[in-house]
């Protein structure tokens, strides 16, 4: 089981390696679901961590859907991102019909492998009505190894047939399903048990009295931590 945690600055960076994180998800802008970072703080999170860093790359937040001139930021900020020695970047991008943008997730994966980069799906996965469909649309391109959702609009505790869904359709594919937003140490028991994801994904319920106004919790982590190893242990048996 894999713990993923939203950093927003270095000092997240390094709680979330001193802490037990498996992974981060680095962005800005927060409070419009995440931005791209500046270059100096990948540069600045790369540094500072021993585990992989994942490099949000959205240029704006007014939809998922980018014209030419947001698709030529995007790929300059992959190839910067690649050169500052991120493991990946996380995206996502829509077409007019509400679907995966194709023609632009071609473009993104053939930046990102000439960059050398993990990449996982975004949740403009959960704005896409067909999930499956989208699925196995991503699943066609080896270059997506994972997609972030909670399973649609909802948060992840509320979703759970979908996410048992999705998490089935991914078995035989190479995609592996992060499960992310609404999930907190309360609910992740009965979410990994419902629906047998690999990777979870937070925010502020690792944070002081979950908010990202205050740091990544010691506690809360090692308390999902905890709770990630005992799934994991009982699995097992």
């Amino acid at each position: 089981m894999l713990l993923e945690v939203i950093a927003i600055n270095l000092a997240d960076v390094k709680a979330a390696n001193e802490y037990g994180a498996d992974r981060i998800e680095l962005v800005t802008g927060i409070a419009e679901g995440g931005l791209t970072p500046s270059i100096g703080l990948v540069e600045a999170a790369v540094a500072a961590s021993r585990i992989p860093v994942n490099v949000m790359v959205r240029p704006h937040s007014q939809s998922f859907r980018y014209d030419e001139d947001d698709i030529a930021v995007m790929l300059r900020d992959i190839e910067a991102i690649g050169s500052a020695g991120a493991a990946g970047i996380v995206f996502g991008g829509l077409d007019a019909a509400g679907g995966v943008d194709v023609p632009l997730l071609k473009k993104v994966l053939a930046a990102a492998d000439a960059a050398g980069l993990d990449v996982t799906f975004h949740r403009a996965f959960d704005e896409i009505d067909d999930q499956v469909d989208a699925l196995r649309t991503l699943a066609s391109y080896p270059g997506i190894h994972r997609i972030l959702t909670s399973g649609g609009r909802q948060p992840a505790p509320q979703a759970l047939p979908r996410l048992r869904e999705l998490q089935e359709a991914a078995r035989h594919t190479s995609i592996r399903i992060l499960a992310g937003h609404g999930l907190d140490a309360d609910t992740l028991g009965l979410v990994l048990r419902e629906t047998g994801v690999p990777e979870v994904h937070f925010g502020s319920a690792v944070r002081e009295d979950g908010s990202f106004a205050n740091p990544i919790s010691a506690s809360r982590v090692r308390r999902i931590k905890e709770i990630l190893n005992l799934h994991s242990e009982n699995g097992m048996k």
